[in-house]
Order: structure tokens, then C-alpha cells, then sequence
């Protein structure tokens, strides 16, 4: 039951709108990490036998198709859940309860994924530091930008971002180089990172599983639909935007890694290829900046990442599934949901404890789930509940799109690591004991908030 009190207070002390498309692009493609091409190669050239650019491909495709759902729906429902929000307006409330709970899995580990490639980066630079100092310093300047102001993050994202390309484009220039002097393949034009005699589609698929968690900012930045001036139109136009850009930039990127390193074996360290990369294709001073620039990569996703969480966190305080005196709580100064900035900083800290490998295998599924059902509410809203089914264009929009979304997602659903099922098959487990827990066994629907004041896009 929602007091008085408590709605006064919701439209007393809101998010402020403050993001044009330029910020909202900007976050994405910070939350994208443009770097961590660098820290999944070696990985997915493994499974995908050397074709890494085909395996980002397939990757972008089904992400692409996905995103364009999540445009349509963000028109309906301009407000901060993303893809809670969806499933629980389009589907029902028990559906999208399961699917916030699920996608939460991918939102609260990100910042602590990208805590921790800052302390890999950083402490293979200065390996005389405790490893434990750089998770708090990191930790501690992403939480404190995220208090201030979201416009805070957004500016501080694009100098990152900014720098992120410029190591990018040198990369490629010296890498170029180095291939027409007869380093990898020795030409810079080729077909064998997309197809050859060893090239199979089950090892490609499987490698762009485990690419699906890069494209995870497209969809974060429906979180910020409430900071965002005319959410309606810029929110749909950034998400296809940042998919699609941050695809172009994997794609020619590892490409040209593909093409210098045909095979691993001048490949040291499988776990942190990125310093041999570099050094093999700019040198020791080359290494140490394309180190400090993944770095800076990694803290820009980290500031984008921790801003969607919170605000996820917020949607769910506000409509009762968590407390809503602590979730729901906007700062009135800041006009940033502060208090869950700090629990997801603190959940960060325990970059000091996990690797690499345990942390990401936490959040492919709730990514897929999130994937897997903004589909399935296109349809369900908009083909059968507002019966737009009459004409060829409707049954293409509403009907055969999607569906050839979800069947993207869903090969990538056949090859994801056993670790990931198992953590996502408990996580969604104790999801399910507490749904139950808040409906009475399922005898009333999940407490949420009617009365939310809309988005009004008539600025």
C-alpha cells in the first residue's frame, strides 16, 4: 500500500533532466569499454579458432535486431527500469519482477568487473602496490562522481571515451605498419579473420556468447530515461546508435589483432594479453600507455555501469519490491538515488577478492534474460494487447522483428558457459523464493507504484 507521504515525496524530489543524445551516446559507449576488445581476444580466438571479428559480428546482429525492440519500448514507457520496466508493463508484474531480479545479476557485478580489470591494468604497471589499494581508489572516484550529478559522469565519460578512440586509432595505425613489414599475415587486406578452411559457426557462435556482455551499455542507458530531455526520441535513437557504434569499433579493432596475431603463440599471459599486444606492436612505451588507456577505460565503464545499477535500484524501491525509504531515496541536492550509489560501491569492493573469469561468468545471463524478454514484450504489448496485427508493416515491426531478435539471442542462450547457468539458474532461484515471499504464495501481484508521474517529452 502506498501512502500519501510517500507520493508527495516522489514528486517532490525527483531526477533531474539534464542529458542531451550527445551524453546518453557518451555513456553508452563508455559502459561498452571500446579497451576490452583487448581483454577478450585471446578468449573468444580461442573458441572461435582465430575469427574473432566474425564472432563480433554475429554478436552485433543479434544485439542490433534487440535494440530496435528496446526502442519501441522506450517510446511507450520512457522511465528508468530498462527492461524491469518492460516485462512489467507489457508482460505482467510477476514477469517483470523475475526479469529485474535477473537482469540485476549483470547490472551490480559490471562496476565490480570493471574495478577489477583497473586493478589488473594497474598493478601489472606498478606490481609493488597492494592490489588492494587500487580497488578502493578506484572505487572510491567512481562513487563520489556518481554523487554529485549524472551530467557529472556524462562529461567525464566523453574526455574517457575521447581518449579511448585516440589509443584506438593508434593502435590500428601501428599495427598496420608493423603488417605491410611482414608481421601476422603480412597483408593488410584478408578474409581469413571472417572465414577459412578452419573456420566453423558453432565455435563462432560460442565466441560471440561470451562477446555479448561488451554490447551490455546499449540497454543500460534506458536507466537514464528520466534524466533525459526528450526521452522518447533521443533514448531510442542513442540505443541503436551506441550498439552500432560500439560494434564498428570492435569489429575493425580486432580485426587488425586477428591480423597480427593469426595465432597465440607470442601470447604470454592468456589471462592480461593486452601488455603483450602492445608490446609486441608499439614497444615497452606503447605497452605502458595502452595499459594506463585500458585503465581509463575500464574506470569510464565503471562510472557508466554504477549510474545504471542505482537507478535500477531506484525503480524497484519506487514501485515497493525493495524498501523504499532506502531504494527510493533521490538525494535533494545531488538529485542522484545516493544511497544506492554507495551500496553498489560497496559491492565493488569485492574486486579485491574475485578473478576475472568467476566475475564475468555473473553476468551473461542476466544479460540475456533482459535481451531475451524486451522481445518478447514487443509482441506482447504491441501485437496482441494493442492488437497492431492488421497490416504487413505492424506484423514486420511488432511481430517479425522481435521474434528474429529472439532467435538471435537464443543461439547465443545454447552456448553459454555452464558457470554462467548454474549462477543465474540459483540467483533466479532465491528471485523466486522472494517473489513468492512478497505476493503471499503468489496470491497478490508484486507491490508497485501506480501513481509514477510520467515523463513529459513536450520540453
Amino acid at each position: 500500500m502506498i501512502n500519501n507521504n510517500s507520493i508527495q515525496q516522489a514528486s517532490t524530489v525527483q531526477l533531474k533532466k539534464t542529458l542531451k543524445l550527445r551524453h546518453v551516446i557518451v555513456i553508452g559507449l563508455a559502459y561498452l569499454t571500446p579497451m576490452t576488445v583487448f581483454d577478450s581476444f585471446i578468449i573468444v580466438s580461442e573458441k572461435s579458432k582465430g575469427h574473432v571479428p566474425s564472432a563480433y559480428i554475429l554478436a552485433l546482429l543479434a544485439i542490433l535486431f534487440t535494440a530496435i525492440s528496446y526502442g519501441k519500448l522506450v517510446q511507450r514507457f520512457p522511465e528508468a527500469g530498462s527492461a524491469y520496466t518492460y516485462a512489467q508493463k507489457a508482460i505482467n508484474s510477476h514477469v517483470g519482477f523475475l526479469v529485474g531480479w535477473l537482469s540485476l545479476l549483470d547490472y551490480l557485478f559490471l562496476p565490480m568487473i570493471n574495478v577489477l580489470l583497473v586493478k589488473i591494468y594497474l598493478s601489472a604497471l606498478f606490481p609493488d602496490v597492494a592490489s588492494w589499494l587500487w580497488v578502493i581508489l578506484t572505487v572510491a572516484t567512481v562513487t563520489v562522481c556518481n554523487l554529485r550529478s549524472v551530467t557529472w559522469v556524462a562529461n567525464l565519460n566523453m574526455f574517457l571515451v575521447f581518449i579511448q578512440i585516440m589509443i584506438l586509432i593508434t593502435f590500428i595505425y601501428l599495427a598496420y605498419r608493423g603488417i605491410t613489414q611482414g608481421e601476422g599475415l603480412g597483408t593488410v587486406l584478408s578474409l581469413r579473420p571472417f572465414f577459412s578452411m578452419q573456420a566453423e559457426i558453432i565455435p563462432i557462435i560460442t565466441g560471440a556468447t561470451v562477446l555479448c556482455f561488451s554490447f551490455l551499455g546499449f540497454d543500460a542507458v534506458t536507466t537514464l530515461s528520466e534524466e533525459t530531455t526528450n526521452a522518447r526520441i533521443v533514448i531510442p535513437k542513442a540505443i541503436f546508435l551506441i550498439a552500432l557504434y560500439g560494434g564498428i569499433i570492435f569489429v575493425i579493432t580486432s580485426y587488425f589483432i586477428q591480423i597480427y596475431f593469426p595465432d597465440l603463440s607470442r601470447i604470454n599471459n592468456p589471462d592480461n594479453a593486452l601488455p603483450d599486444i602492445a608490446l609486441a606492436v608499439g614497444g615497452h612505451i606503447f605497452m605502458v600507455i595502452l595499459s594506463c588507456c585500458a585503465a581509463i577505460g575500464a574506470l569510464a565503464s565503471g562510472l557508466a555501469s554504477q549510474a545504471s545499477v542505482a537507478r535500477l535500484l531506484y525503480v524497484m524501491g519506487r514501485d515497493h519490491v525493495f524498501s523504499e525509504k532506502i531504494f527510493g531515496y533521490i538525494h535533494p541536492t545531488w538529485h542522484t538515488p545516493a544511497v544506492n550509489i554507495l551500496v553498489v560501491g560497496s559491492l565493488s569492493l569485492l574486486a579485491i577478492l574475485f578473478d576475472l573469469e568467476s566475475a564475468m561468468a555473473l553476468i551473461n545471463f542476466g544479460a540475456l534474460v533482459a535481451f531475451t524478454f524486451v522481445n518478447i514484450a514487443v509482441i506482447s504489448y504491441f501485437f496482441i494487447k494493442e492488437k497492431r496485427n492488421q497490416s504487413t508493416k505492424d506484423i514486420l515491426n511488432y511481430l517479425l522483428q522481435p521474434l528474429i531478435g529472439m532467435a538471435l539471442i537464443s543461439i547465443l542462450w545454447l552456448h553459454l558457459a555452464n558457470t554462467s547457468l548454474i549462477l543465474g539458474v540459483l540467483w533466479g532461484t532465491i528471485g523466486f523464493i522472494y517473489l513468492a515471499y512478497l505476493t503471499k504464495g503468489f496470491r497478490r501481484p508484486p507491490p508497485r507504484m501506480e501513481h509514477i508521474q510520467q515523463i513529459v517529452t513536450s520540453e
